[in-house]
């Protein structure tokens, strides 16, 4: 079941008993999964989904969208990028120089960014230059480190393929932002991401 709150939605009832009602009497685990922009939709815990056996889940965010999920500590998601989750000497870099020019940590974005950079120049070096067709042959497959370890874009459709990471939320008082504590690290192979264009 999908629901579409419009973007100024402040009372989320209606979506969440509309979520309990689809839910709350099948078996296995079930999760509401929220993905949003603009208002706070967490607050749908406020309706105690836990009364179902639903759990809310979601991905990460930038810094200041984690501090909503401080009101749910031990909830799961999936992330793209959390400072302290990647252990290697390329975002080990990042966070040092992100802190000493802007007293704070990267968020997702940064990292992101960087790694675009990263795939542009090794594609570039590959490529032995910006001639539009050999960095189309040089970036497909290209393997390049990124703050998130390494990253590949497959050759059959470009797909940039790297690690995830599953993790649960950990409350720290000491930070404006919930904490997104490693779980596990999900690695390319274990995703079998489809292939679906027809190159």
């Amino acid at each position: 079941h999908e629901e579409y709150a419009p973007q100024a939605t402040t009372d989320f009832t209606a979506p969440a008993e509309r979520l309990f009602n689809a839910l709350k009497d099948r078996k296995g685990r079930k999760v509401i999964f929220i993905i949003w922009a603009g208002g706070n939709p967490f607050r749908i815990a406020d309706l105690k989904p836990e009364r179902y056996g639903i759990e809310i889940a979601t991905g990460g965010n930038i810094l200041p969208a984690l501090a909503a999920y401080k009101a749910l500590p031990g909830m799961e998601g999936a992330t793209y990028y959390y400072y302290e989750i990647p252990q290697n000497p390329v975002n080990k870099w990042l966070v040092a120089e992100h802190y000493r020019r802007f007293k704070t940590p990267p968020d997702f974005f940064t990292a992101g960014g960087m790694s675009a950079g990263i795939a542009a120049v090794e594609a570039i070096r590959k490529a032995g230059g910006t001639n539009t067709e050999k960095l189309i042959t040089a970036m497909e497959g290209l393997s390049f480190e990124t703050p998130k370890g390494k990253m590949t874009f497959r050759k059959e459709d470009h797909q940039a393929m790297q690690s995830m990471y599953h993790f649960k939320i950990r409350v720290d008082p000491g930070l404006a932002w919930a904490v997104p504590v490693l779980v596990h690290e999900i690695k390319p192979e274990e995703m079998k991401v489809p292939i679906r264009n027809k190159r």
